[in-house]
């Protein structure tokens, strides 16, 4: 009887091992879920403001429709990405054209004294150091969790439970450009 409790033993020791890994591979996709929930969150604050900060543009600038337009299809294909990395990306391409926007209101004065133009651009800078800190902690989260489902014991219950890789959310080429903030003096 005795070396039947001991195999019923090491039975449940060997559940509760497997239940114990598959429990901590679901919390840490989770937090990924959570994080590229953070990051969605922001992106979409600067994608709404970017429309007033065109128009406050546009009420100067009119001219300068090549500029206004490229920031106009930067956001929509921010808004239309949907993976960390078509979002990357979109955001790469959306800061360039931010950028432009911005260097072009150089060229304009009285657009740099504009106080609702100010507000905006403010606005602007505290949301993309958030986005930066979102994109930062989801980039930890996908680690942890494609380290623990890639390393002993923890592959072989990701694999017979379809724990799949995450993507980090990477702006690949645009990476340096968008770690230097623009710079606009006045």
């Amino acid at each position: 009887m005795t070396p039947l409790y001991v195999v019923l033993g090491l039975i449940v020791l060997l559940a509760v091992f497997i239940i114990g890994i598959y429990n901590g591979l679901v919390a840490k996709r989770q937090r990924c879920n959570q994080a590229f929930a953070d990051i969605d969150v922001q992106l979409k604050q600067r994608q709404n403001l970017i429309p007033n900060l065109v128009e406050t543009v546009k009420g100067y600038a009119a001219h300068e429709k090549d500029t206004l337009d490229a920031v106009i299809q930067a956001r929509q294909g921010a808004v239309n990405a949907n993976t960390p990395g078509e979002m990357g990306a979109a955001e790469g391409m959306l800061g360039q054209a931010l950028g432009r926007l911005f260097a072009l209101a150089e060229a304009y004065p009285d657009l740099k004294a504009n106080q609702n133009f100010l507000d905006l651009q403010d606005e602007l800078s505290v949301i993309e150091d958030k986005i930066a800190a979102a994109r930062r902690f989801y980039n930890s989260a996908v680690q942890d969790y494609n380290t623990a489902r890639e390393q002993f014991p923890g592959s072989l219950v990701a694999g017979s439970f379809n724990f799949e890789p995450r993507e980090f959310f990477d702006l690949g080429e645009d990476r340096a450009a968008m770690s230097t903030p623009p710079e606009v003096k006045f």
